[in-house]
């Protein structure tokens, strides 16, 4: 692209301005790479834009941020270049979404649980299981607060029913709950999801429970115990859900008895 008009280069160069040079280096190798050449065709610089939030050139000693990262994603626009700014959109769209089910999900946690939030959330930042410690001490609140067994399963049901409520990939927080259902005896899922407080919440977190893989030690043995009507009622609430995966996997989990 030429670059020899005063204006267009100054356009250029007011969407390129950095802020500041905080010391820290994206790990990945950049969306955008600009080669800037002499009249001669010597080669200048080449700097290299990373999630259109900062820059990189190799006289910097760290990457650089930029002053207004969407001016440079609309001047790549304007220039035939839609995809930068689409997945900057994108990736904005997502993080609100996932800001908004980590909202959902914390204000469903049980009561008595809130002080373990912080070290439950931790586990997405690590990517690490929930120790058997962390599992001990949830389970021991969790009979405090709620002695009555059906209140305790719907209490997690509701639970694992918010957040994102995807059957995979979803935060690794998300599974703390679906942890702790796989351990409540059959019995007692089948008692809760048959109470007059059972709501389309706990029917959210049934399914999830139910149909993602290798949630309970005996997961097709139980899943076959399931009496019709609740087949159904779980089968329905998952087509309902808009998440082809979800509906997918109820389907074969659901649709026929599993002996």
């Amino acid at each position: 692209m030429d670059l020899s008009d005063p204006a267009e280069s100054a356009r250029l160069g007011t969407a390129m301005a950095v802020e500041s040079l905080p010391g820290f280096r994206c790990m990945c190798l950049g969306d955008v790479r600009f080669e800037v050449f002499d009249r001669s065709g010597g080669r200048l610089a080449v700097v290299v834009l990373h999630h259109g939030a900062t820059l990189r050139w190799g006289q910097w000693e760290s990457d650089a941020v930029l002053a207004d990262g969407r001016l440079l994603l609309a001047w790549l626009d304007g220039h035939g270049m839609p995809g930068p700014i689409q997945q900057f959109e994108a990736g904005r769209l997502r993080a609100r979404q996932g800001t908004e089910e980590e909202r959902n999900w914390l204000a469903a946690m049980p009561a008595g649980l809130e002080g373990l939030a912080g070290r439950i959330r931790g586990l997405s930042r690590t990517g690490s299981s929930p120790s058997p410690e962390l599992l001990a001490e949830l389970t021991d609140r969790l009979h405090l607060m709620f002695p009555d067994p059906v209140e305790r399963v719907l209490a997690l049901l509701d639970w694992y029913g918010s957040g994102s409520g995807r059957c995979s990939g979803y935060p690794v927080h998300e599974g703390v709950p679906g942890e702790l259902l796989g351990r409540v005896p059959i019995a007692d899922l089948l008692a809760a999801l048959a109470d007059p407080r059972a709501e389309e919440r706990h029917d959210a977190g049934a399914v999830r429970h139910l149909v993602g893989w290798k949630t309970r030690p005996r997961q097709k043995r139980d899943v076959a115990r399931l009496p019709e009507p609740l087949r159904a009622r779980l089968l329905a609430h998952a087509c309902r859900s808009g998440d082809s995966d979800k509906q997918g996997r109820a389907e074969r989990w659901l649709a026929t008895s599993r002996a």
